[in-house]
């Protein structure tokens, strides 16, 4: 018996020791974060850069340590504010089994100073770098850090790997469940969307509150039905453009309630009842933004005006679809263009609080400041059209070195992007007037410019008199 009692005091005096052995180790890399208790230091999220990390998937959580709530950060009411918006899943069985996901990633920025702000959607399916767990759909990270009882949980890991992703600070995050968005709705009497497509909806699932959406006009929602419209992405519900089309509705119904709540009549009234609707929906609400702070912000964000509010949603012509294996599972992922993403980013955050230097002054002076390296490419019937451009370029400051051999005929122009000259890319992108899927990401560090336009037939009209 004491030789027993002996060999199972040390069983368990050896596993607490190699667990923090192994838990502390830092002498070669090892998937997960330290806990606590390892005393490491982990680094901030606006210390990462950008578009960067690399890792493998894995679906192996650690369950050491705890989730304390995130500490809350002071604004100064002053300083460019950005907030992550995530819409859970919650109870619902999806295809991969994961009700934690957050499905809506919606990445909301406002600059006190200039009196403007802007909105991002997120694709749920972009493959990215989770820090400390590999890469993995963004919309894991939430479930990731929830289920590793990480310091901040599912809400820090989920700021943290965005705030890598776009390369922008994060000091808030708000996360609605679908009763409460539901119940304010209702609450401020309804909201108006412009309806842009015909569509079928069914907020119960069972025919109950079955309704149909005309195009070309006004309708007024209440809570249910302002929910089915913002979660619906089915073409059988003819609601198009699948995650984007449903993105770039969310951001409409954010903002028919801005509209609605900020309206001169009724934003008094809202105000003076903020603490008791505060009460009331603390428990379908979860946020690290303090109440004061927020009645700040809405106080600050009444005064932008409309059309000082950028929104921008990554589409499929930012990132291409890939096939990976998750968890033994083919799984189908969207694969991030990281210089096109930044230059969404930056004409949605840039304006009064630029996130680089380089960042400041108008495009022309910014496409000059980069230096880029052109290329012209005659790809029309028009002859002599490479030499004009090169010209009418010229005249606007851009460093044109090259022009003539034609690759074929083509009616569109293309931008072939071969170093990451961004602020040029974004000045080229205007002139010519080229959608993103007319931009070529290929990088090339042995190419002899660092952009070639290819002139299509669309440009022969568009080049100015004169040239």
């Amino acid at each position: 018996m004491a030789y027993w009692a002996f060999a199972l005091i040390a069983a368990i005096g050896v596993f607490f020791f190699v667990r923090r052995l192994t838990a502390c180790w830092q002498l070669t890399a090892l998937p997960g974060i330290p806990p606590s208790y390892c005393a490491a230091k982990s680094i901030p999220a606006s210390d990462l850069p950008a578009f960067e990390g690399a890792g493998t998937s894995s679906n192996e959580l650690p369950s050491e340590g705890t989730a304390p709530e995130i500490e809350i950060p002071t604004w100064d009411g002053g300083s460019r504010i950005n907030i992550v918006f995530f819409g859970l899943r919650g109870g619902e069985i999806s295809r991969e089994d994961c009700p934690a996901c957050t499905d809506t990633i919606i990445l909301l920025t406002v600059d006190p100073v200039t009196k403007t702000a802007g909105m991002l959607s997120i694709p749920r399916d972009m493959w990215v770098n989770i820090p400390g767990y590999g890469y993995n759909r963004i919309n894991t990270a939430w479930t990731i850090g929830e289920a590793a009882k990480l310091p901040g949980g599912g809400p820090g890991l989920a700021m943290e790997t965005i705030s890598q992703f776009i390369g922008v600070p994060i000091h808030y995050y708000a996360q609605v469940d679908f009763g409460t968005f539901v119940s304010f709705i209702n609450l401020i009497g309804g909201i108006d969307v412009y309806v842009e497509e015909r569509m079928v909806l069914d907020p119960m699932g069972s025919g109950q509150d079955h309704f149909v959406l005309t195009p070309g006009d006004f309708r007024h929602l209440t809570g249910k039905r302002a929910l089915a419209y913002a979660r619906c992405r089915h073409e059988s519900q003819g609601c198009s453009g699948g995650d984007v089309g449903r993105a770039k509705r969310q951001q409409q119904v954010i903002m028919a309630i801005r509209d609605k709540v900020f309206d001169p009549g009724y934003f008094p009234e809202l105000l003076a009842q903020a603490p008791e609707i505060y009460r009331t929906f603390s428990d379908g609400i979860h946020t690290n933004m303090s109440f004061e702070d927020a009645v700040k912000l809405a106080a600050l964000t009444k005064d932008i005006p409309i059309e000082s509010i950028k929104r921008g949603v990554i589409d499929n012509n930012m990132a291409v679809f890939a096939n990976v294996t998750l968890n033994g599972v083919p799984a189908s992922v969207l694969r991030p263009v990281p210089d096109l993403i930044r230059v969404l980013r930056d004409e949605i955050f840039v304006p009064g609080g630029p996130v680089s230097p380089l960042a400041q002054g108008d495009q022309r002076t910014l496409m000059q400041a980069d230096e880029a390296r052109i290329r012209v490419i005659n790809n029309t019937y028009t002859a002599d059209l490479d030499r004009r451009t090169a010209n009418f370029l010229s005249a606007q400051g851009v460093q044109v070195l090259e022009y003539g051999i034609p690759t074929g005929a083509s009616n569109q122009t293309k931008l072939i992007l071969y170093s990451p000259k961004l602020y040029a890319l974004r000045y080229l992108t205007e002139t010519f007037g080229v959608g993103s899927n007319q931009i070529v990401i290929q990088p090339d560090p042995a190419a002899t410019v660092d952009i070639e336009i290819r002139i299509g037939e669309d440009w022969v009209s568009k080049l100015p008199a004169g040239y």
